[in-house]
């Protein structure tokens, strides 16, 4: 009986998507592939948690992270060396430790270089998606040519709720006196956060704008089902995860980001967001929709204007050149759910694999991913956004 009424829930929901009209596209309607395109390189496979941030280093040194969502996590940042993860920048700043919230890592989401070649941390300070405290949701710097943590920025209640689950973040080291960041929130209140990394003083912008929501009722077909969260004995739910993938321009001028549960590509000033004295009525003026794009998690951009995303509904990797058109780079079985993206000096756009859907929020607690998960690059012929 199960099977048959989520087989049933199965064509409803997909036919009812198919019809709602996206920017003149059908909802399944897929980038088309690239001609002559090698696919996918397999760069590690991670044996251990489950991955999802990445991130290369100017001279190619890998990162990677894993949040601490229930699982074993022995450290949540590492660096890959001979492919395997190492307690990065040691094995004390990885401990949680709930007494000592600003001074360890507790649940790092995602790993990022600046421009400037430094490692940063987004630790969103909520293992097993507990309310954080003042002093876990941080921004930690990692200077590269020593190991050593060179600056933490503590995120204050007013602008991260202990609620608030902070995902990814860019860098625009050209305004402010040592450079802006900018954050994405997927929890409600959703938003944006804004750093001035000079002073560490920070501010929630587009909160609740409908930009940075998820979609009502967004129902994703991924490997052949609707993916809802499905626990035992609960109703199922709808994914209500808002902002998630953020990419900046190649000239800085626009910050692009989506919410998970959507199909839509937005973008916004980025001087309105920096601009302390831009009322929210000023940024959300200069939000645009760029409209469809594939369901994404992460996104990332490159310095010939291009944005890139993972298709989760097709285990594909999609580029979106200038002129809004879609391209696929890479598809496979083996894709599924591409996290977060990262392009490298080495000309190369990084991926994670991480099997998120898989896991047994979604599946009546039935955990069904297969190990190892999959840290994969893509030849792409550009390098990464550098503002300095």
């Amino acid at each position: 009986m199960r099977q048959l009424q989520r087989r049933t829930f199965l064509t409803a929901a997909t036919a009812s998507l198919a019809a709602a009209p996206l920017a003149g596209r059908a909802y399944a309607a897929r980038p088309a592939a690239a001609k002559g395109s090698r696919g996918y390189e397999v760069v590690a496979r991670l044996w251990g948690a489950m991955p999802t941030g990445v991130t290369v280093s100017h001279r190619g040194r890998t990162f990677v992270c894993f949040p601490r969502w229930g699982e074993e996590v022995p450290f949540t940042v590492a660096e890959l060396r001979d492919g395997k993860p190492v307690a990065y920048p040691d094995a004390e700043v990885n401990r949680e430790d709930a007494s000592g919230l600003a001074g360890h890592l507790q649940s790092v989401q995602s790993v990022v270089i600046d421009p400037a070649d430094r490692l940063w941390l987004l630790d969103t300070g909520r293992p097993v998606f507990a309310p954080s405290s003042y002093g876990g949701p941080k921004l930690v710097a990692v200077d590269l040519r020593t190991n050593r943590i060179v600056q933490r920025i503590l995120f204050p209640p007013e602008v991260v709720p202990s609620t608030s689950t902070l995902n990814d973040v860019r860098f625009d080291l050209r305004r402010g006196a040592a450079g802006t960041a900018y954050l994405t929130d997927t929890d409600s209140p959703y938003g944006i956060i804004v750093v001035d990394l000079a002073t560490g003083r920070s501010r929630r912008r587009l909160a609740q704008d409908a930009s940075v929501r998820p979609d009502d009722k967004f129902v994703p077909i991924v490997e052949g089902e609707p993916l809802m969260v499905r626990l035992p004995d609960t109703p199922p739910s709808y994914i209500a995860s808002g902002s998630d993938g953020i990419a900046i321009g190649a000239d800085g001028k626009r910050l692009y980001y989506c919410p998970l549960a959507s199909r839509r590509l937005y973008s916004v000033s980025a001087a309105a967001l920096a601009d302390p004295d831009a009322s929210d009525a000023d940024v959300a003026a200069t939000v645009e929709d760029l409209g469809y794009k594939p369901v994404a998690d992460g996104l990332e951009s490159d310095n010939r204007g291009r944005l890139y995303g993972g298709d989760q509904e097709h285990n594909a990797l999609w580029r979106r050149d200038p002129d809004g058109t879609y391209v696929t780079l890479a598809q496979g079985p083996d894709l599924v759910w591409l996290d977060t993206l990262s392009v490298a000096a080495d000309r190369h756009l990084y991926a994670t694999a991480n099997q998120l859907s898989r896991q047994p929020t979604f599946h009546d607690g039935h955990d069904l991913r297969h190990k190892p998960y999959l840290l994969i690059r893509v030849p792409i012929d550009a390098g990464p956004v550098r503002l300095r």
